[in-house]
């Protein structure tokens, strides 16, 4: 399998070296065609350079006139040509020998002939590649034909070029070692934090969930090691919640097992009133663990984020609350404040929350004594609260009791399951709230929901609700 170090790097030495080639090519055809323009403009001149015939030359003169003070050249040739053949040649001689290639002569009186005037070609010779140019010369009445040519080795002016391609060419191959040598150490940092994120991810165990991401880069990679890092940060908190949860169940289950144990071992068979004691014993502890299985059947579906959040209608959810309260016995319930207007949230939910600190206060506060609910809304927040007049809560307890299977003991009237108020802090939560208490004027605690507005942009609507949004189907008043 290749590394994506390696598959990063091939992609920029691919690209790179595209890049050089494209440029190196397109530089040398610009340079190649500025190459000829400039032999051909070269050799434009020589031919409007050449002096006139004197009135007593005759072509053959003229011809060898044109050519005898031309000095030799690697690169160059010049030749008069008598009726199709070189007759005029330079009195210094000639070091390009392509001019004696017939095919020289050949192409340049065929040029000529065609066109009539100066002409301009290209020949494939021995020597290589041969730019010439002809032009037809004749003096006076003198009938003989004659060409003036000269010739420029096309790879001699391109050897500069070609010089340039080949530096070119091996600078390239440098520079593309020196980018994979750079791009290789590049890619080992930039991809470093993978291999970090990759060897906590191999770390992690739910033996062991405290190891962490370094978050010592910055960038897309620091954003993707901090998300890491609170995932792992959540998937321990839920892990160990999921642990403490499992602790605190087997906790709780072996009081009831063990008093039916204990009375099932002690229970004399022979004795009618004492099977029928032991029996009543063991179905209470019975029924109490039937309710701590549906209390935590009903903590995880408060945990579990499958809310419908919809309008709900605060007067509406208060009077139906008050109306569910009267089936509490041994309290009387009244409505101290009804708020008007309109949130977003879970109306089941919030109904079984606020039942639920209603059946806590009624527990927890002596028989006969008044318990209130109320709401209240504004800008900020919606609040729905249960208040009694009981002992109160003290301030040390205020935070422990919401956590799961945690009692005030010293409040306690009525046995519960001790998940109550977990289940309604987790409703909260689920509504980014938050559950407190208080303290009640004249003794006695205030359990108060709180949910924000700010967290659902939507939560106080100013227009009433409409029929069907949610349970509660009545004109809402405003």
């Amino acid at each position: 399998m290749i590394s994506a170090r390696v598959r990063t790097l091939g992609t920029i030495l691919i690209v790179a070296c595209a890049g050089l080639i494209i440029a190196g090519g397109v530089t040398f055809a610009v340079q190649y065609a500025r190459t000829l323009v400039g032999i051909d403009v070269r050799l434009h001149s020589k031919i409007n350079s050449l002096p006139e015939p004197s009135s007593d030359e005759d072509t053959r003169a003229y011809a060898s006139r044109l050519v005898a003070g031309f000095l030799p050249l690697e690169n160059e040739a010049v030749a008069g040509i008598i009726d199709g053949t070189v007759q005029a040649l330079p009195e210094a001689g000639t070091q390009f020998d392509a001019m004696s290639d017939p095919a020289v002569v050949d192409a340049a009186v065929a040029a000529v002939a065609e066109t009539g005037k100066t002409a301009l070609g290209t020949v494939n010779t021995a020597e290589g590649g041969v730019r010439f140019i002809a032009a037809p010369i004749g003096t006076g009445d003198d009938p003989t034909e004659g060409l003036y040519i000269r010739i420029v080795s096309i790879d001699a002016e391109l050897a500069p070029l070609n010089g340039s391609v080949l530096t070119y060419g091996i600078t390239g191959i440098i520079v593309l070692a020196g980018l994979g040598a750079v791009s290789w150490f590049m890619t080992g940092r930039l991809l470093s934090p993978l291999r970090r994120l990759r060897d906590a991810a191999e770390s992690v165990t739910f033996d062991d969930l405290r190891a962490r991401v370094p978050e010592n880069s910055d960038g897309e990679f620091g954003e993707l090691s901090r998300t890491m890092n609170l995932m792992l940060e959540r998937l321990e908190m839920s892990v160990e919640s999921q642990q403490q949860l499992l602790d605190d169940i087997r906790h709780e289950l072996k009081t009831p097992i063990t008093i039916v144990r204990g009375h099932l071992e002690m229970m004399d068979v022979e004795d009618p009133s004492d099977v029928a004691s032991t029996r009543d014993i063991g179905i209470t502890e019975l029924d109490r663990l039937t309710r701590l299985v549906e209390d935590i059947d009903l903590l995880s579906s408060a945990q579990d984020d499958q809310f419908s959040m919809r309008p709900i209608d605060v007067g509406l959810l208060t009077e139906r609350v008050s109306e569910l309260i009267t089936a509490i016995p041994g309290h009387p319930f009244s409505i101290a404040q009804l708020a008007r207007g309109v949130l977003i949230g879970d109306a089941d939910r919030l109904t079984q929350a606020w039942l639920q600190l209603a059946d806590n206060a009624a527990k927890y506060t002596p028989a006969g004594t008044p318990i209130e609910i109320g709401s209240e809304l504004d800008a900020t927040e919606v609040r729905l609260w249960v208040r009694d007049h009981g002992a109160g809560i003290p301030a040390s307890a205020r935070r422990r009791i919401f956590r799961r299977f945690d009692r005030a003991e010293a409040h306690r009237t009525v046995g519960g399951s001790g998940l109550g108020l977990a289940i309604v802090e987790a409703i909260a939560h689920a509504h980014s709230g938050t559950c407190e208490v208080t303290d009640t004027e004249g003794g006695g605690a205030t359990f108060t929901i709180h949910i924000p507005v700010g967290d659902h942009p939507d939560t106080l609507i100013p227009t009433p609700v409409r029929a069907g949004d949610v349970v509660l189907q009545r004109e809402a008043t405003t």
